[in-house]
């Protein structure tokens, strides 16, 4: 009997169900040439179902994810639908932080074909992970700040406990990446050290698993620099890892650097739970158009495929992640379904045909 893996799947808002199920569709296929099985259950959650229900993330939808495998979530949000205190409705931080996931991974990969605003000098390659902490951070009191009339206050956590699996985590993805010949082996820790003593405390706890690690380099640097050097020198970076609110501003500085949004995969890993999502948001002005591109979702499925196929010890998976985001990456060099976002007419359907279709003839 095939291996059988129960995914955890949230549409989302907006855009969110019409990436999703081409996405679905492409995974299907995968699995059925793979010799494994995907069991997709559909979760409710987001802001759509919370302007309906009053809920944003049913506990029947928890437990799911609890339970699954994995967790591929699509888009969430709507800008015109709010929490009574004005903050936007995210069930995907809710899932982060009940489910432990500290680890927010966010690869920033040039290749041929984006519409990348850098000029590269010749002979250089942008390939690095931005690795956020996301259960805690400034994002700690999230909806539960002080607000008075005269001034408002939040509060940004770090704690040794998830510090130290998150640097842990970052040394082991940059063994790995060095060890498949994409890294230089190299841990850069972003922070604000120079004022904060809650950076500076992280840093030492960076210092204390670099220590660990002895055969890989370790270096620091200040949050508004690595801004800078994203735009002047990206070639450099390995694996980055910083605390939730900098890792939330820096990744879509990175998703600029890939040319937008819509080619910007992500995963937010716990040590047992995981949930793959575009980096982008909802897109409600062009819902139900059939325009939105799919290939955030499609890579980020991708990204699922690699864990699940390590955590599992299922070697097939992780060939046809490696399939699969070859596949986009060829589809979208060769210009084969280009969506409006990338500079093209085609539908959301076009693109992910096109990367089915490379798929099958790989």
């Amino acid at each position: 009997m095939a291996t059988r893996f129960q995914i955890a799947v949230f549409d989302g808002d907006g855009i969110g169900p019409e990436i999703m199920q081409p996405t679905l569709d492409i995974l299907a296929k995968l699995a059925a040439g793979g010799g494994y099985a995907f069991e997709f259950i559909p979760c409710a959650a987001g802001a759509a179902h919370y302007a309906k229900t009053g809920v944003s993330l049913p506990e029947t939808s928890m437990e799911v994810a609890r339970t699954a495998d994995a967790i591929l979530l699509s888009a969430m949000g709507l800008p015109d639908v709010r929490y009574p205190d004005g903050t936007e409705i995210s069930p995907q931080i809710d899932l982060r932080k009940a489910l432990g996931l500290f680890a927010g991974v966010r690869p920033v990969r040039i290749f041929p074909g984006l519409n990348t605003p850098l000029k590269l000098p010749e002979g250089r390659s942008v390939d690095f992970v931005l690795i956020r902490e996301s259960t805690e951070g400034l994002f700690h009191t999230q909806g539960c700040g002080e607000v008075t009339e005269t001034e408002a206050r939040e509060t940004l956590l770090i704690t040794k406990e998830v510090s130290q699996k998150l640097f842990s985590f970052a040394f082991d993805l940059a063994q790995g990446r060095q060890a498949a010949g994409r890294g230089y082996g190299r841990v850069t820790c972003v922070d604000k050290a120079n004022v904060f003593r809650a950076f500076a405390f992280f840093r030492a706890l960076f210092d204390e698993e670099a220590a660990k690690h002895p055969q890989m380099k370790a270096d620091h640097a200040y949050v508004d620099a690595t801004a800078l050097w994203f735009v002047t020198k990206p070639w450099e970076f390995d694996v980055l890892v910083t605390e939730n609110m900098f890792g939330d501003i820096l990744s879509d500085l990175g998703a600029g650097l890939m040319g937008g949004l819509g080619v910007a995969p992500s995963a937010d890993i716990g040590t047992q739970h995981a949930v793959f999502q575009p980096c982008h948001g909802s897109a409600p002005d062009i819902a139900g158009q059939g325009v939105a591109n799919p290939m955030a979702m499609i890579l980020s499925a991708a990204m699922m495929l690699d864990w699940l196929g390590q955590k599992q010890a299922v070697p097939q998976l992780c060939e046809d992640a490696a399939k699969l985001q070859n596949a986009v990456e060829t589809v979208i060099a060769n210009g084969e379904a280009r969506t409006a976002d990338m500079g093209g007419q085609a539908s959301t359907r076009d693109a992910a045909l096109a990367v089915l279709t490379r798929l099958q003839v790989s």
